[in-house]
């Protein structure tokens, strides 16, 4: 490592120990060899490595090895780095088979189009020595959606007619973001809980990660839209609902035994979506949107605008 380099160390992280500095890498390919204590040089700027990313999964925890959290020696800013990664999968929706892949250029793109929009996440791209999209990203300092809702103290009905309502005002706002994307032709590509943060002290929703995409002929921007839905029924329910953990609801056994299949999403097949079957006091016009993502379904939304036509009328029978 460059004395210059090591001297932005010890200027703006003094309590790093100099002695566990590493290499300085120029070219990000091999993102696998770029640990803790390297430095990243992109465009004249110098980005410490402090680890690696991780998302939790199923309850264990799925290290990033291409995602690497950073300090920008100049300013001494906290960065993520996102490098490039390549990776497809089928998903089933139904009778279609969605393919899914990573696209950083993609999420190059996204970023630019919503560098003035705080419903998302910021940042630049900068290009590595080998033409690698590095994109160096703000952190969005807030709380998952899931873990926001999960963490309310009340019982499902004082949640649902207390709290629920304020929540699906920003949740429809959020949605409205997705939708200005889907009108200029791009996708979100991940819509999960975990993408859709609430950030501290504004309680702005802001959503995050725009690097997979998927190609579904039957509906361009559907797998977003059903992302939108599972968040909706999750914040509904108050959680996931599932064969799983339905007896430990206090449900009654009527309940349990009414449910179907029909009952459940399309896409995640034990997850229940027919969410008024066991909270009887859900408006049924909300739970009918709720329906329109489960596998007894015949019509689906094809926009984020037909959501969202039918969602805005659920909100005045909240009070």
């Amino acid at each position: 490592m460059s004395d210059a380099v090591r001297e932005l160390v010890e200027r703006y992280m003094p309590e790093f120990d100099v002695r566990r500095c590493g290499k300085v890498f120029t070219d990000t390919t091999q993102f696998m060899d770029i640990n803790h204590g390297d430095v990243i040089e992109l465009a004249g700027s110098h980005y410490l490595v402090l680890k690696d990313e991780s998302e939790r999964r199923f309850g264990m925890e799925d290290p990033k090895y291409w995602v690497k959290r950073c300090r920008e020696l100049e300013s001494g800013q906290p960065k993520i780095l996102k490098l490039v990664f390549f990776e497809r999968f089928p998903l089933n929706v139904g009778d279609f088979e969605v393919l899914c892949y990573r696209s950083p250029e993609k999420e190059s793109r996204i970023l630019d189009l919503v560098a003035d929009d705080h419903r998302f996440m910021h940042g630049v791209t900068r290009r590595d020595d080998h033409d690698n999209p590095v994109r160096i990203l703000d952190i969005v300092q807030g709380r998952e959606i899931g873990k926001y809702v999960y963490a309310v103290k009340a019982d499902h009905e004082t949640y649902f007619h207390e709290h629920f309502p304020a929540i699906l005002d920003n949740f429809m706002g959020a949605c409205e973001a997705i939708a200005s994307l889907h009108a200029q032709g791009e996708k979100h590509g991940d819509i999960r809980r975990d993408h859709l943060f609430i950030e501290y002290g504004t309680g702005a929703y802001r959503w995050i990660d725009f690097d997979y995409t998927f190609d579904f002929h039957e509906n361009p921007f559907g797998l977003d839209i059903f992302g939108l839905g599972n968040i909706l029924i999750y914040c509904a329910g108050k959680q996931v609902w599932n064969l799983g953990n339905l007896d430990q609801g206090g449900f009654s056994a009527e309940v349990l035994n009414g449910l179907d299949r029909g009952d459940h999403s399309l896409v995640i097949r034990n997850r229940v979506v027919n969410l008024r079957k066991l909270f009887p006091y859900i408006p049924a016009a909300l739970n009918n949107v709720f329906l329109h993502f489960s596998q007894q379904a015949e019509v689906f939304y094809d926009t984020v605008e037909e959501l969202l036509d039918e969602l805005r009328p659920c909100r005045a029978l909240l009070g």
